[in-house]
C-alpha cells in the first residue's frame, strides 16, 4: 500500500481545481477556496495521516466543521459572529464525544510493551 502521505499534493490539487471551476462557471462566485478547502484539506488529512483516534477526531471534524461554516459565511448565509460561536460548540461537542471509549487514544499515548 502506498504511503498515505503522497495523498497530500493530489487532494490538494483536485480540491483546489475543483473550487477554482466553481467559482469560474458561476455556480459558487465569491468563495475563497483555497482558505475553504485548505481547511477541510486538513481536517481530513487528520484523518488519513493519523488514522483515526481521539485527536485526530477532535482536530479533523473542527477542521471540516470551519471549512462548512466559512463557506456559509463567505455566501452571505452566516454571520462571522454566529460562526465564532457555533465553533466553540463544535469544539465542546467533539471534546465530550472523544472521551468516549469507542474512540481509540492515539498510539503516542500508549505505553511501550515492555521487553
Amino acid at each position: 500500500m502506498p504511503d498515505k502521505k503522497t495523498l497530500i499534493i493530489p487532494l490538494l490539487l483536485i480540491s483546489v481545481g475543483a473550487g477554482w471551476l466553481l467559482t469560474t462557471l458561476g455556480i459558487a462566485p465569491g468563495i475563497n477556496w483555497v482558505w475553504s478547502l485548505g481547511l477541510a484539506i486538513v481536517g481530513f488529512l487528520a484523518f488519513i495521516v493519523g488514522g483515526f483516534d481521539k485527536v485526530t477526531f477532535v482536530i479533523g471534524t473542527f477542521f471540516i466543521s470551519a471549512s462548512c461554516l466559512s463557506v456559509l459565511r463567505q455566501t452571505g448565509r452566516l454571520a462571522l459572529d454566529v460562526e465564532v460561536p457555533i465553533l466553540v460548540i463544535v469544539s465542546g461537542i467533539t471534546l465530550l464525544i472523544a472521551r468516549m471509549q469507542a474512540i481509540p487514544n492515539p498510539n503516542w499515548t500508549l505505553e511501550p510493551p515492555e521487553g
